[in-house]
C-alpha cells in the first residue's frame, strides 16, 4: 500500500523556485512545481503507510531552507 498527499507550502519572497527545486531531490516526492497563488510550492509526495509519510514531511520537507509553512494533504481513495 502506498500513501499519498499534496503538501502545499509556503516560502519566503522570492524563494518558490529554489525550494522547489530542492524539494524534488527528496526522495518519496514524485512533483514539486513552484505556483502563483496563496502557496508558492505544491509538492506530492509518496511513503510506504502515514508514519512514512509524516517522516517525511517534518524531517525532510518543512527542514529545507526559505519553507516559512506547510499544509499536507492526504489523497484518500474512497
Amino acid at each position: 500500500m502506498v500513501v499519498q498527499a499534496y503538501i502545499l507550502i509556503q516560502t519566503d519572497v522570492g524563494k518558490a523556485a529554489e525550494v522547489a527545486k530542492a524539494i524534488a531531490q527528496v526522495k518519496g516526492v514524485t512533483l514539486a512545481e513552484d505556483v502563483t497563488g496563496p502557496y508558492d510550492v505544491i509538492v506530492r509526495a509518496e511513503a510506504r503507510n502515514v508514519d512514512e509519510l509524516g517522516k517525511l514531511v517534518v524531517s525532510r520537507v518543512q527542514t529545507l531552507e526559505g519553507i516559512t509553512r506547510t499544509l499536507t494533504c492526504p489523497v484518500v481513495h474512497i
